[in-house]
C-alpha cells in the first residue's frame, strides 16, 4: 500500500482490505498505523542484518554488494517503500529513532566485515573501516534510490560494472602492502 499510494495516504483499513483480512485482524497485532510501519521498518531492516550475517565467517564485500543490488532488483517496491517511510521519520522523532538504531546496526556490522577485510588484506587499511561503511551504504543506497526511477540504467552488465568499481575503490591501493605479509 504504501509502495502504491505513500505513506500518507495508507490506512490500517486499506492495509487490511488489501491482505483480504478485516481491520480488527490487523489491529489484534498492530494497536495503529505507527506500529506497522515500525514492524515494517524492523522487517526491512532484519533483512539487511541477514545479508550481512551472510558473509560474516569469510568476508566477501562483492557477494555483499551484489546481494544488496539484487534486493534493489527483485523488489522494485523496496525503495519507493523505504523512502516514503524515511520521509515519515523526518516528522516522526519516535520512528526517526528506531531508523536511526536500526541504521547504526547495519553499519556497525558492515564496518565489522570491512575491518576483517582490512585484517586479512583485500580491503584498503589506509581509510577507518567505518568510514569505508559510511561510503558503501552511500553507494548502496543510492543504486537503491535510483533503481525504480531509472531501471534500464541497471542492465546486468552496468551492475557488474557498478560492482567492480565499488570494490577497486576499497580494495588495497596498487603496491600497498599486505596486513598479511607484514
Amino acid at each position: 500500500m504504501i509502495a502504491q499510494e505513500g505513506y500518507a495516504n495508507t490506512s490500517l483499513r486499506k492495509v487490511a482490505h488489501r491482505a483480504g483480512c478485516t481491520t480488527g485482524a490487523v489491529t489484534y497485532y498492530f494497536a495503529n498505523k505507527e506500529e506497522l510501519v515500525t514492524a515494517l521498518a524492523e522487517s526491512r531492516f532484519d533483512g539487511f542484518d541477514a545479508m550481512l550475517a551472510a558473509g560474516r565467517d569469510q568476508p566477501d564485500i562483492r557477494a555483499i554488494l551484489e546481494r544488496w543490488l539484487l534486493r534493489t532488483t527483485d523488489d522494485p517496491e523496496f525503495w519507493p517503500v523505504m523512502s516514503q517511510l524515511l520521509v515519515h521519520a523526518r516528522y516522526e522523532p519516535a520512528f526517526a529513532a528506531v531508523i536511526e538504531r536500526r541504521y547504526a546496526r547495519h553499519r556497525s556490522a558492515l564496518a565489522s566485515l570491512l575491518s576483517a577485510g582490512q585484517a586479512q588484506g583485500t580491503i584498503r587499511d589506509d581509510i577507518p573501516a567505518d568510514l569505508l561503511a559510511d561510503q558503501i551504504g552511500a553507494i548502496g543506497d543510492g543504486w537503491m534510490m535510483m533503481f525504480p526511477i531509472e531501471p534500464k540504467r541497471f542492465t546486468p552488465g552496468r551492475v557488474q560494472a557498478l560492482l567492480d568499481a565499488a570494490i577497486t575503490l576499497i580494495a588495497p591501493p596498487p603496491g600497498a602492502r599486505r596486513a598479511a605479509d607484514s
